[in-house]
């Protein structure tokens, strides 16, 4: 029995999900989570084979929860769903080390596939950006990279762009009230900005937060 967990902050989708992913006998769906926090938690908690994380959800996006499953070495491989065809989140997704990348609007056809795939040891994604992403990622890998955001930065931007203070943020993460405020700095300096609501704007566009 394989089991998989879902993590989606909108109950319709949770349940189209669950509804395919129960289709198979042999899956179980182990729990279900509504931001990526719980996803984090529940993953440790029942270690999945597979974990469906929609990439906006509030607190922590699909990508923080891929990186802090690697972190904590919580060996599930992590699918990825977006409603957005973007090529820069499907190239930081790939590189740190997501697997798994499935639009939205593809998952009534592909999502079988997808979860079997990476049941397999094998990787998937769908959309017509792929193969040419996949030859930049080769190309650009190392300065790429060095844009990144930390994990922490871009956890401090989300929240920042979701309305959370300095200490409601120091509370979330686990965080003294200056460490934020160094990551929120860092954040803006290596984006090259000079404001909170350019950082704001920045969430926006990358879809760690819904306009």
């Amino acid at each position: 029995m394989k089991s998989i967990v879902i993590a989606d902050d909108h109950e319709v989708v949770r349940s189209g999900l669950r509804a395919i992913v129960e289709t198979r006998s042999n899956w179980i769906v182990s729990g279900e989570a509504t931001n990526g926090e719980q996803a984090v938690a529940l993953a440790l908690e029942t270690r999945p084979d597979t974990v469906i994380v929609d990439y906006s959800m509030p607190l922590m996006n699909g990508l923080e929860v891929s990186r802090r499953l690697k972190a904590l070495h919580v060996r599930t491989e992590v699918l990825i769903l977006t409603m957005h065809e973007n090529e820069e989140l499907l190239t930081e997704a790939i590189l740190v080390g997501v697997r798994g990348f499935l639009f939205k609007s593809d998952a009534r056809n592909h999502l079988i596939s997808a979860i079997e795939a990476l049941l397999d040891g094998r990787p998937y994604f769908t959309g017509l950006l792929l193969e040419k992403l996949l030859h930049d990622y080769q190309l650009n890998k190392q300065n790429k990279s060095a844009m990144l955001l930390t994990s922490r930065e871009q956890s401090v931007v989300q929240l920042i762009a979701e309305g959370h203070t300095n200490r409601s943020i120091s509370t979330i993460l686990k965080l003294s009230v200056k460490t934020v405020e160094t990551h929120r700095a860092s954040a803006i300096r290596k984006l090259g900005m000079s404001s909170t609501a350019e950082l704001v704007r920045y969430a926006i566009r990358k879809r760690l937060v819904a306009p």
